[in-house]
């Protein structure tokens, strides 16, 4: 896997799975009434008239803005400028925040308000206002950062859900396991991914500091050393409820953090994270990959194989920022084995995740026998283009790097 050719033969299937089937599916999901139709069952199936989630139409911003800054495709664009529309249709202009979802019409449906939302809407504008150059679209998402501070930021973490007056609400949708969350790992991994992306385009201070807040939080309370993971569900006081390990949450934020370090340059956090975000993708490679395939989670003494879409992916882009990471630190024995997860993960999901219909994009969840799950939506509120497109843009940065790194 060391060679050369391999690395960019990886890149180019990722490339090739993303503009040749990825990105098509989502755009023949454009609804005219506005956004993109909001679920597409299992069968292939769209239902026309389901709500549309804001979560999926920041993703799928996203993910066209970020292939657009890639591969400057016009029509990835013009689909981006279609998610911002629908977008910008579900802020709230009196109280400010964006709401959960829409209606089949654009109208509000699910007036809750999640960080954990926000947080995605912030992180697909941030990337838009890059591609386009729209300033109304950075505007708003320094407006919704200035609302998710003003609303959600705590000295120990982030408030995670609220009625659309901002008066406290039960997470009823980000806590599992009957655990009534106050606080999650969830939205702080991806608070720090939003907000990492808006400070490297703004160089904002006040989004540097909050970013650099949250790096520490991650480090310093998540993060368990002992166990060698990052917790998953607190009370309102920072106190871990529950004994859950999220395997693909872990692999995930082994790469996002460092990544959000790259972004804020601060050269204490970056030492202590990298070392941290190392040794959670070496924990994932020893508890999670078998056949192939990454586990899902452990919950108590139960491990749940399921092999989950967005978990695969983040494998792929976590095991290839571990190669970096063994690459730099001239250990050629990890970092051959670290590529070789990655191409394995890949393989894996060429084999069983994606969809070999015709009009099908990635399975949502598969057995631990590799046989689809027929309850699962190929679209839906969850199931979106970020985890999977962000696995094909980011397999395509790092194979040059990696490249450069072996030939030294």
């Amino acid at each position: 896997m060391t060679e050369r050719k391999e690395l960019m033969q990886l890149a180019a299937e990722c490339r090739s799975e993303l503009t040749e089937h990825i990105l098509p599916f989502w755009m023949k999901l454009k609804d005219p009434a506005g956004g993109f139709y909001g679920r597409m069952t299992h069968d292939l199936s769209v239902q026309t008239s389901a709500p549309k989630g804001v979560i999926l139409h920041a993703r799928i911003l996203w993910t066209f803005s970020s292939a657009y800054l890639t591969e400057k495709n016009p029509a990835y664009l013009e689909t981006a400028r279609h998610a911002y529309e629908f977008l910008c249709k579900a802020e709230d202009a009196e109280k400010g925040g964006v709401y959960w979802s829409l209606d089949a019409e654009c109208a509000p449906f699910e007036t809750n308000k999640y960080t954990y939302c926000m947080a995605f809407a912030v992180y697909g504008l941030s990337l838009y206002a890059e591609a386009s150059g729209s300033k109304a679209a950075l505007d708003f998402a320094l407006r919704l950062f200035s609302v998710i501070e003003e609303h959600a930021a705590q000295p120990n973490g982030y408030a995670e859900s609220f009625y659309a007056d901002w008066s406290p609400l039960e997470n009823d949708h980000l806590s599992e396991h009957d655990l009534g969350a106050a606080k999650t790992m969830n939205t702080t991994l991806h608070l720090i991914e939003a907000y990492a992306e808006l400070f490297r385009i703004t160089g904002n201070d006040a989004v540097g500091k909050a970013l650099a807040k949250l790096l520490h939080l991650m480090a310093e309370r998540i993060y368990d050393p002992e166990e060698n993971m990052l917790r998953v569900f607190f009370d309102e006081n920072l106190n871990v409820l529950g004994d859950l390990h999220s395997y693909g949450h872990d692999i995930e934020a082994s790469w996002l953090t460092d990544h959000a370090c790259d972004c804020l340059g601060d050269g204490e956090l970056t030492g202590l994270l990298r070392e941290i975000d190392y040794k959670l993708a070496l924990h994932i490679e020893q508890l999670a990959l078998d056949d192939g395939f990454l586990y899902n989670e452990r919950f108590e003494t139960e491990i749940d194989k399921t092999r989950v879409w967005w978990v695969q992916a983040e494998g792929v882009i976590g095991f290839l920022n571990a190669a970096e990471y063994a690459a730099r630190h001239s250990d050629a024995v990890v970092c051959e084995r670290m590529l070789q997860n990655a191409a394995s993960l890949w393989a894996a999901i060429r084999f069983a995740q994606i969809d070999p219909r015709e009009g099908g994009e990635w399975f949502g969840e598969l057995e631990p026998d590799g046989t689809p799950r027929p309850a699962n939506d190929m679209a839906g509120p969850w199931k979106c283009p970020y985890h999977n497109g962000r696995m094909c843009l980011e397999v395509m940065r790092r194979t040059g790097i990696l490249c450069e790194l072996l030939a030294m």
